[in-house]
């Protein structure tokens, strides 16, 4: 999905996302260390406590990228709000993979924290959680 906004910050924040989202779902997940903060932060739908730091952060992402053939990924309806050197950005997702020998359709919300640092916006905090069952 092609997103443009008309603010270049707020682009070079979806740029900075979309290639973060793209590592690990099309099987380069080696590259997230190029978008994760030292002090990166998490809160996973499969981990009980937070994950604190880029190598946890990174362990994770990349066990469930290399356990996981991802078939689809789309981040839905993004905004982002600039604060700053700061950046929140929040969207839906759709995404669909086998795991385990299991076809899975997942689709949920996602809300990053992103910060300016030597003119790169790295990726500080991360919650995201599936649809509440209805």
């Amino acid at each position: 999905m092609s997103v443009n906004f008309d603010d270049p910050v707020k682009q070079e924040v979806w740029n900075a996302l979309r290639a973060l989202n793209d590592a690990w779902t099309k099987g380069n997940p080696n590259d997230l260390k190029n978008y994760f903060h030292k002090d990166m932060v998490a809160i996973t739908a499969t981990d009980r406590e937070r994950l604190e730091g880029k190598e946890a952060c990174f362990t994770s992402w990349n066990n469930f990228a290399k356990a996981a053939k991802i078939h689809h990924w789309n981040e839905l309806e993004p905004r982002i709000q600039i604060y700053g050197n700061a950046a929140v950005v929040t969207y839906y997702f759709d995404m669909s993979f086998d795991m385990g020998g299991q076809a899975v359709k997942l689709g949920g919300r996602d809300m990053f924290v992103f910060v300016k640092e030597g003119g790169k916006w790295l990726a500080v905090a991360d919650q995201f959680s599936a649809y509440p069952a209805t």
